[in-house]
């Protein structure tokens, strides 16, 4: 592996450690919610972050979290758990080099895009796209780089130097 290629495996494991702290941030909010009134910590924090509780669009939103039962809400707790648990491997084994952290990476971040890709056809936002498109991104590079080693590898390959 040359200099330019770890430096992108780190940039990669970056992306991927971000992604792991932002879902255990959320998994720790969300499992704040289960023995509180949802709609009232909901309006808090939209006000905290500069939005207005009472626009349409907000409104909506926390009316349909209050809806959601503490159980269910436990359980998007631990998913967030979970994926964070996925993302810090990926991001720790790409910044350590390590090989078998390209496949996991392709493999991982390969089956999440079907649930991005939907959930930007419910509720497109920039942000969703840019993150797919840098998913996506990411997996054809290590693709490439997956196979141009394996090529560097075989033996025609290797006699021919």
């Amino acid at each position: 592996m040359n200099f330019s290629d770890s430096k992108l495996f780190r940039l990669i494991a970056v992306f991927k450690l971000l992604k792991a702290a932002a879902l255990i941030l959320t998994g720790f909010g969300i499992l704040k919610l289960v023995h509180k009134d949802v709609g009232t910590e909901l309006e808090h924090w939209v006000a905290m972050l500069g939005f207005d509780p009472g626009r349409h669009l907000i409104a909506r939103a926390i009316q349909r979290a209050t809806n959601i039962p503490p159980h269910r809400i436990r359980e998007l707790g631990i998913a967030s758990f979970v994926y964070s648990a996925l993302f810090l491997t990926e991001g720790i084994g790409l910044w350590m080099l390590k090989h078998w952290a390209e496949w996991f990476t392709v493999i991982i971040t390969s089956s999440l895009v079907p649930v991005e890709a939907l959930e930007i056809y419910r509720h497109p936002t920039a942000i969703k796209v840019l993150v797919l498109l840098v998913n996506l991104a990411v997996v054809a590079y290590l693709v490439h780089h997956i196979r141009q080693e394996r090529d560097r590898k075989r033996p025609e390959n290797i006699a021919a130097r």
